[in-house]
């Protein structure tokens, strides 16, 4: 298989990766066939998974543009995957030209496509790091001179908590993180579930099947389930809802696509 000129060195390109397989859901070009493969077997099942990522993306955007109306102009995008339009550095500062983020991801490919984008930027970097181990992210080298810890901070968990198994005990880090967070601070997080996909849960677990093939299981949880990450924040109306549902900015008269219901989203503010 031909290396293509963008991919690091010493990155498997005949294994697939979850922001690469993302990555093309959204129509990018930073995937190898590995990964559209996998892509297109996952989609045999659930044919809407590109726009349960669009949705996904469009809520993110949302939820960046609530925070910054908030006063919030310090933004920790963890799991961030591979730069597309509408980054959150982007969607932030449309408003509030000062705003200042780091992207975290732990992928190669999306470190190296983030710090291509960022270079120059002194308002944005990446760290390359895990979710799991959040005192790696909060003691980056860089980090407290763009993140002030005692001014309050946007956490971004979108469509990556999903990834973390039961086993691994995934509101440990998020539990973590808030704690070093001001007052004020936000948790802005998505998580893939079974309620209100519109096709049988068969079908679903065939793509769910797929993630675990590629040893990247996809953990579907209930509402109830995903609740329990915001402990300690309180969730800002409308609270914990279907993505396409939390504060929508349709055109009237437009309607939803069933698949962009799936799944859940929620902003929660720390007190």
């Amino acid at each position: 298989m031909e290396r293509p000129a963008w991919a690091p060195q010493g990155i498997d390109i005949t294994v697939p990766s979850v922001s690469r397989i993302y990555d093309y859901y959204l129509g990018g070009s930073h995937n190898f066939e590995v990964d559209r493969e996998a892509a297109r077997r996952a989609m045999a099942h659930l044919p809407g998974l590109p726009k349960i990522m669009q949705a996904n993306r469009a809520f993110m955007r949302r939820a960046v543009r609530y925070a910054v109306s908030e006063g919030v102009t310090q933004f920790l995008d963890i799991g961030s995957g591979i730069p597309t339009f509408g980054s959150v550095h982007e969607v932030a500062r449309a408003l509030a030209p000062e705003a200042r983020v780091i992207y975290v991801d732990h992928d190669p490919v999306a470190v190296a496509h983030s710090e291509a984008v960022l270079d120059g930027d002194p308002r944005a970097s990446v760290v390359a790091a895990d979710l799991r181990k959040p005192a790696e992210i909060l003691g980056a080298p860089g980090f407290a001179e763009l993140i002030d810890l005692e001014r309050p901070v946007a956490l971004l968990l979108v469509a990556v908590l999903h990834f973390i198994e039961d086993s691994e005990n995934p509101a440990a880090p998020v539990a973590e993180l808030l704690d070093a967070l001001a007052p004020g601070s936000m948790l802005i997080l998505t998580h893939a579930a079974y309620e209100h996909i519109p096709t049988s849960r068969q079908e679903a677990s065939g793509a769910v099947d797929v993630y675990r093939d590629i040893r990247n299981p996809l953990i579907m949880r209930t509402a109830e389930e995903i609740a329990r990450f915001f402990a300690g924040t309180e969730l800002v109306d409308p609270g914990l809802v279907p993505m396409a549902e939390w504060r929508p900015e349709q055109v009237p008269g437009e309607e939803a696509d069933p698949y962009a219901n799936s799944g859940y989203a929620g902003v929660g503010r720390k007190a």
